[in-house]
C-alpha cells in the first residue's frame, strides 16, 4: 500500500467511525438508543445477504448505461477512489466497507429514522432520514437521487421479515460497499493496464 493509499484509507476509516459518535450524540438529544434495534438473528443475516443482490445488480447495470449523469458518477468514483484505493488489499476494502456500513446505519437507521418517525410517522421518518442520507452522499445531483433511493431501500430493510433489526441494513450496506469498491478498483486497474 502506498503512503497516499494508506493515508486515504486511515482517514476514511476514522471519518466513518466518527459517525458513531455523531449517532450517540444525536441519540442522546433525541433520547434514542442507536443500538436498540441491533441484535443477531439468522433471518436478519439472510435478508442482509440476499438484500444486497438487487443493489449489486443495479450497480453492474449502471456501469454500462450511456446516460451522462451516470457516467459522470462512474468517472468521479474512478478518478477519486481509484488512485486512493488502487493499491489497497481486498481485506482493506472489507474493513472500510464494514465500518461504513455499521456507522452509517447506526446513524441513519438507528437514530435519524426512528427520531423522524416519532414526529412524522413511518413514511415521514423514512423519507426525511433518507433525503438527508442522499444529501450527505450528493457528489452530483444524480448521485443524490440514487443515494436517497438506496437509503429508502435500506430503511425499508430495517423491518424485513416483520422484525426491526439494524443488522439487515448494516449487512446490505457493508456488503454492497465492499462489492462496489471491488468493481471500482477492477475498472480502475483495467483502465491503467494493471
Amino acid at each position: 500500500m502506498t503512503e497516499n493509499s494508506k493515508n486515504f484509507f486511515q482517514s476514511a476509516c476514522l471519518f466513518e467511525a466518527s459517525l458513531i459518535l455523531v449517532a450517540l450524540f444525536l441519540g442522546w438529544i433525541a433520547d434514542i438508543n442507536p443500538f436498540a434495534a441491533l441484535y443477531f438473528s439468522e433471518p436478519a443475516v439472510f435478508y442482509g445477504i440476499t438484500g444486497t443482490v438487487p443493489l449489486f445488480l443495479l450497480l453492474l447495470a449502471m456501469q454500462n448505461l450511456p446516460y451522462a449523469g451516470v457516467q459522470k458518477i462512474r468517472r468521479l468514483l474512478l478518478d477519486t477512489l481509484g488512485p486512493a484505493l488502487g493499491h489497497c488489499h481486498w481485506a482493506d476494502f472489507m474493513v472500510l466497507a464494514g465500518i461504513a456500513g455499521f456507522s452509517e446505519e447506526i446513524l441513519f437507521r438507528g437514530v435519524l429514522q426512528p427520531w423522524f418517525e416519532n414526529h412524522w410517522g413511518l413514511n415521514g421518518g423514512l423519507l426525511i432520514s433518507n433525503l438527508i442520507f442522499g444529501l450527505v452522499h450528493a457528489v452530483t445531483p444524480v448521485y443524490f437521487v440514487i443515494a436517497a433511493l438506496v437509503g429508502i431501500y435500506l430503511g425499508l430493510s430495517l423491518d424485513y421479515g416483520g422484525e426491526r433489526n439494524l443488522l439487515t441494513p448494516i449487512i446490505i450496506h457493508g456488503l454492497y460497499d465492499f462489492l462496489a469498491f471491488m468493481v471500482i478498483i477492477k475498472a480502475y486497474k483495467r483502465e491503467q493496464g494493471v
